[in-house]
C-alpha cells in the first residue's frame, strides 16, 4: 500500500470516516481506493468472536479456548507460558478472520477490590510488563496484532467512565507507565487502547502528554493509539493530543466535529493526516484473510490446563498436599461442580468445552463421601461472578459469606481440611490457622479442573508464586478509606503500592508477594554480581520435579526473575541483567481538585445520579429494565454454559449500565443512541421538557459512510 498517495487522494470525509470505528469491532473501509476494513475482537485471555450485534459481551460469541487470566498466569512468573498462550490467540484469531485483539490488559493492581484486576498481571510493573510483551509477542507472531490496555491509570472500576486519576508523575513513572513502556520498546504492539479516565483532570482519550509527549517522542511508539469503547470525551483535542482511532465509531457527532474543524481550521489537516497515516499502516500490516486450516482445539484444551497447573499457587501445605487417592475424601464447596474459570465482563469467551474439577475427578474414579467415613475434607471455594466483575469495584475483601460458614463448619469437624480457591483477585483468609492446605487455582480457564487435579493428586507440582500480596484484612491495604468512594481517585500513598508498602512499613501480610510453596525443596545461592548481571545457583533438593523462580530485589524492588524447572538433584546457575533505572527526578507532587457538583444533571454524569429527579429516574428505571429483561430471559434457559453466560452478560450490562455517563453511552452506542438523545436526555432529567423534546427531534447530519456510498 503507498500510504503517501493515498493521503493524498482522500477526500476530508474520506479521513473522518477513517479515523472513526464502525459496526462495533471494525474500521471503515474505503472501497474506492481499495482501502479494507480492519476486524478486532475482545481478548485479553481468548477470544471472544462475535456473531450477533456489537452489544459488548451479551450476544454470543464463537467457540474459542478461554485461558487462564492474567491473574492467574502471572503467578506462573513464566513469559514463555504468555507467549505459548498468545501464539494459541493468535491462530484461533486467523481462523476466525481477526485482525488484531483487544488485549493484554497490564495495568497495575493498586488496590485488591478493584473488579477487574482478574484481567491485570500485578501489583509490580517488571512483572506485569515483561508477561505483557511475551503475550504480544506471541500473538503478533501469528501475524495479528495487539492493542495493550488501558492506558493510563485505569485502577478502579465504579467510576471508570468519568474517575479523575489524582497523581504525581514521578508515582506515574515509576510505577503506572511502567508497564506499557516495557511492552512498547521490546515488544512493539500494533496499537494501544486509552483509558477511560481522566488523569490530573485531562482525560486519556485527549492527554497530549500521554499520548505523545510521553508515548511517541520518549518511548518511540509508532503503532495507532484507539479509545477504548466509549472513550472519546472532545473528538478534536483528541486528534491534536494524538489520539487516531475513535471505538467503537458510527458516532455521527464526532465525524460532524471533524469535518467543521477542518473546514474552519481549528484541526491542522497535519493532525488529521497523521491519525489516517497510522491507521492505514496498521490495515496494511494486519489485514489478511482467514485461515481456514482448521484448529487444532484439543491441543489448545491441553495447553489451557498446562498453564493453569504451572501457575497455581500452594500458598500452605502442612503435608496433606499431595493427595494419594487413597484418602476418604469428604467434597463441598459450590465451586466443583461448578468452577469459576473466567472473569465476567467485555473478555467473556464462549468456551470451546469446559473440564470442572468435578469433571477431572470423576474420570480418576474420585467420588465423595459423606461427612461422617471420611478423614480429609476438600472445599472448592472462591469469588463468584456476583462478587468480581468488570463495571464495579467489590465491596470488601471478603469472600461469600454462605462459603465462610461452608469452611467453618468443615474445620469444626477437626478433620483435615483442604481450600482450593477460585477467583481474580485477594480475599481475605480469617480460615487460614484451621485448615491444613490452601491451593489457588486464580481464574484457571476452561481447562482449569484438570489443572486442579493433576495438583491434588500430585501429578503435576505446584510452581506458582504470587503475583500480589494477600493483606491480613483489607483494612492494611493503603488508602483503603477512598478507594472507590468518588470520581476522585488520590493516588496519596505514591509508589507505595503492593509490597513496597507493607515492607517499608513493617505491616505483616497473610502472603507476601513471590510466596509459593512446592511438593520438593529448593536451595539458592547467594547471588554473585559481576557489573549490573546477578547470577544465583538453584538446586532441587527434593525427591520430585518442580519449577522454582529467582527473584532479584534492590532498594525494596523487584529488578529481575527467571523461572526454572529442575528434576530432583539438578542444580542450575540463572543470570539476570539489571536493566538501568532512569534517574531523572521527576516531580512527587499533585492537586486535588474539588468534586463537581452532582446536580445539575450533566452528560458526564454518573448514571445512577439521574436518581436525583423525578424524571431521571424514570428514565434510569427505563434503561436498567434491559438487564433485569435479561436476567429473567437467562433464568428461563436450561442449566449450561450458555445460561451461565447470558446470565452473566445481564450481570455485566446492569453494572455497566449504572457506571455509565450519558456522553459514554453515546459514544459506546453509535446509531441506537445518537448524541442529541444524549443531550435530550439530560435536558429531561433536569426537568427541561420543551428543550429534551426538540433534541431528540433534531439529529446530527453528516455525509454517508464511504462504504455507503460504494454500496449505491
Amino acid at each position: 500500500m503507498d500510504i503517501e498517495s493515498i493521503l493524498k487522494q482522500l477526500t476530508v470525509e474520506e479521513k473522518a470516516a477513517l479515523v472513526s470505528g464502525t459496526d462495533f469491532m471494525y474500521t471503515n473501509p474505503i472501497p474506492r481506493l481499495g482501502i479494507p476494513s480492519l476486524c478486532m475482537s475482545d481478548g485479553p485471555h481468548g477470544l471472544r468472536k462475535q456473531t450477533g450485534s456489537g452489544d459488548n459481551g451479551i450476544s454470543q460469541s464463537e467457540p474459542a479456548t478461554a485461558f487462564p487470566t492474567a491473574a492467574a498466569t502471572a503467578c506462573g512468573w513464566n513469559p514463555e507460558n504468555l507467549r505459548k498462550m498468545g501464539e494459541a490467540i493468535g491462530r484461533e484469531c486467523r481462523h476466525y478472520g481477526v485482525h488484531t485483539l483487544l488485549g493484554p490488559g497490564v495495568n497495575i493492581k493498586r488496590n485488591p477490590l478493584c473488579g477487574r484486576n482478574f484481567e491485570y498481571f500485578s501489583e509490580d510493573p517488571l512483572l506485569a510488563g515483561v508477561l505483557g510483551a511475551a503475550m504480544t509477542e506471541g500473538v503478533q507472531s501469528r501475524g495479528v496484532g495487539v492493542s495493550v490496555k488501558h492506558f493510563a491509570l485505569n485502577n478502579s472500576e465504579n467510576y471508570r467512565f468519568m474517575g479523575n486519576s489524582v497523581s504525581s508523575e514521578r508515582t506515574m513513572r515509576r510505577l503506572y507507565l511502567k508497564p506499557f513502556e516495557y511492552i512498547v520498546k521490546h515488544a512493539h504492539p500494533a496499537t494501544l487502547m486509552c483509558a477511560y479516565n481522566q488523569i490530573n483532570g485531562v482525560y486519556c482519550s485527549e492527554n497530549k502528554w500521554l499520548l505523545t509527549d510521553v508515548l511517541r517522542w520518549e518511548w518511540g511508539f509508532d503503532g495507532v493509539v484507539m479509545t477504548d469503547w466509549g472513550a472519546v470525551h472532545d473528538r478534536i483535542a483528541g486528534v491534536k493530543a494524538g489520539l487516531d482511532l475513535e471505538m467503537p465509531g458510527d458516532t455521527a457527532v464526532c465525524r460532524r466535529r471533524i469535518l467543521d474543524a477542518a473546514a474552519d481550521g481549528s484541526l491542522p489537516m497535519t493532525d488529521l493526516d497523521a491519525a489516517c497515516r497510522n491507521i492505514l499502516r496498521w490495515v496494511d500490516r494486519y489485514v489478511q484473510p482467514a485461515d481456514e486450516t482448521p484448529v487444532d482445539w484439543d491441543a489448545h484444551h491441553a495447553l489451557a490446563a498446562e498453564i493453569a497447573a504451572d501457575c497455581a499457587v500452594l500458598m500452605k501445605n502442612d503435608g496433606t498436599l499431595p493427595l494419594t487417592g487413597k484418602e476418604k475424601l469428604h467434597i463441598a464447596g459450590e465451586l466443583y461442580e461448578n468452577m469459576r474459570y473466567q472473569g465476567a465482563g467485555s473478555s467473556m469467551i464462549h468456551p470451546t468445552r469446559v473440564t470442572t474439577v468435578k469433571d477431572a475427578f470423576e474420570r480418576r474414579g474420585i467420588r465423595s463421601i459423606p461427612l461422617t467415613e471420611c478423614d480429609t475434607i476438600l472445599v472448592f471455594a472462591g469469588l463468584t461472578d456476583e462478587y468480581e466483575s468488570e463495571g464495579c469495584d467489590r465491596e470488601n475483601m471478603r469472600l461469600p459469606e454462605t462459603q465462610l460458614k461452608l469452611i467453618d463448619e468443615m474445620t469444626a469437624t477437626g478433620k483435615k481440611v483442604v481450600i482450593v480457591l477460585f477467583g481474580g483477585s485477594v480475599v481475605e483468609l480469617p480460615f487460614n490457622d484451621r485448615v491444613s492446605a490452601i491451593l489457588n487455582m486464580s481464574l484457571p480457564g476452561q481447562n482449569g479442573g484438570e489443572a486442579a487435579a493433576q495438583l491434588l493428586f500430585g501429578e503435576k507440582n505446584p510452581s506458582g508464586r504470587l503475583a500480589e500480596t494477600w493483606p491480613l484484612r483489607y483494612e492494611d491495604v493503603p488508602g483503603h478509606e477512598t478507594f472507590g468512594q468518588t470520581l476522585q481517585e488520590v493516588y496519596a500513598e505514591g509508589t507505595e503500592a503492593g509490597y513496597r508498602y507493607y515492607q517499608k512499613h513493617g505491616i505483616p501480610v497473610r502472603y507476601p508477594f513471590g510466596h509459593g510453596l512446592s511438593y520438593t525443596a529448593f536451595s539458592h545461592s547467594e547471588w554473585q554480581r559481576d557489573g549490573d548481571t546477578y547470577t544465583q545457583t538453584i538446586t532441587n533438593t527434593g525427591s520430585r520435579f518442580g519449577g522454582e523462580v529467582a527473584q532479584l530485589y534492590a532498594d525494596g524492588e523487584l529488578r529481575g526473575f527467571q523461572k526454572v524447572y529442575l528434576q530432583p538433584g539438578e542444580s542450575r546457575t540463572v543470570s539476570i541483567t539489571m536493566e538501568p533505572e532512569e534517574e531523572t527526578a521527576y516531580p512527587d507532587t499533585y492537586t486535588v481538585p474539588p468534586l463537581p457538583p452532582e446536580y445539575p444533571i450533566t452528560a458526564e454524569s454518573r448514571f445512577s445520579d439521574l436518581r436525583q429527579t423525578f424524571m431521571g429516574r424514570i428514565l434510569f428505571n427505563a434503561v436498567l429494565s434491559v438487564a433485569r429483561k435479561q436476567m429473567k430471559q437467562a433464568e428461563r434457559m436450561p442449566d449450561g454454559p450458555e445460561k451461565d453466560n447470558k446470565r452473566k452478560g445481564a450481570l455485566f450490562l446492569k453494572r455497566i449500565l449504572e457506571s455509565n455517563s450519558l456522553r459514554s453511552m453515546s459514544m459506546s452506542a453509535g446509531k441506537s443512541f445518537p448524541w442529541n438523545f444524549a443531550e435530550g436526555f439530560v435536558n429531561l432529567a433536569n426537568g427541561r421538557l420543551i428543550k429534551g423534546a426538540k433534541a431528540f427531534l433534531s439529529p446530527i447530519k453528516v455525509p454517508k459512510l464511504p462504504k455507503e456510498e460504494n454500496a449505491k
